[in-house]
């Protein structure tokens, strides 16, 4: 549960659709700074704070700043989503906050939610408080949901230790002998549930979560690039540096000039 303040309108970034699925299979995002509520139309998965949710249409997301949040689509995926920074009330008025779920099934009331959506849409760029009032309003239809337990997403015992066991050990050594060994199943059988839960292989999982974890590090933290490699494992620079290229687009000191600069 995250608590949302609702007491004034909130502050709203950015407000659109999002079109997911058709170059990549999965995403991730961390916004520091942002809230992020999501209207969904699709299919898929949502794994926040360690924990993956079933995205389904007509379900309604809402993660507070600072969250790590991984996508996985079935193919073309389209979903309504805002940024925003919940407003600050006077010193005369009452907090009121709302103790709110990741993942929620907002039934009949999506198709509220939607026009809301919809309207902020419009309104975004022109009419500033119309789009805080439209998304103020959705908010406060999102915290009025019934409370419905989340439906999770199924994941294999053994792969949910073997991810959890990744990451807390992304700077040091792993192998998948390793790793099946701390899940306490064969190597082969890791490979293969490991496949059917995420899409993709051990090793693949582990470099594409080594190079995610330095792309945040060098956008947002100011440890030099010898260290960020090593804190994530690859501690030979040129090594670093190609998976970067490979992984990122660019150098370890091209991907944090492009964050200073943005």
């Amino acid at each position: 549960m995250s608590v949302l303040p609702l007491a004034g309108p909130p502050v709203v970034s950015a407000v659109g659709v999002g079109l997911h699925g058709v170059t990549s299979d999965r995403d991730t995002y961390l916004l520091p700074q942002h809230w992020q509520l999501h209207l969904y139309s699709y299919e898929g998965t949502l794994t926040a704070g360690g924990t993956a949710y079933a995205i389904r249409p007509g379900h309604v997301s809402l993660v507070p700043p600072g969250t790590r949040v991984d996508f996985v689509y079935r193919g073309r995926s389209e979903h309504l989503f805002c940024h925003f920074q919940p407003g600050v009330c006077d010193a005369a008025t009452a907090p009121e906050t709302a103790s709110l779920p990741v993942m929620q099934d907002a039934g009949p009331v999506a198709a509220t939610l939607s026009a809301a959506f919809h309207a902020a849409i419009g309104a975004f760029g022109r009419r500033p408080a119309q789009v805080a009032a439209e998304i103020w309003a959705a908010l406060w239809r999102v915290a009025t949901l019934p409370a419905v337990p989340p439906e999770r997403a199924e994941t294999h015992p053994a792969v949910a230790v073997a991810i959890a066991y990744v990451q807390a050990r992304l700077g040091q050594p792993l192998t998948v002998a390793g790793i099946a060994r701390h899940a306490g199943v064969s190597q082969t059988h890791l490979l293969r549930l490991f496949r059917a839960a995420t899409g993709e292989t051990v090793v693949a999982y582990v470099r594409r979560r080594r190079l995610e974890q330095a792309g945040h590090l060098l956008r947002q933290s100011t440890l030099s690039i010898p260290a960020i490699a090593a804190t994530v494992g690859i501690p030979d620079l040129q090594a670093f540096n190609k998976a970067c290229r490979r992984e990122l687009g660019g150098s370890p000191r091209a991907v944090r000039a492009r964050a200073v600069l943005a």
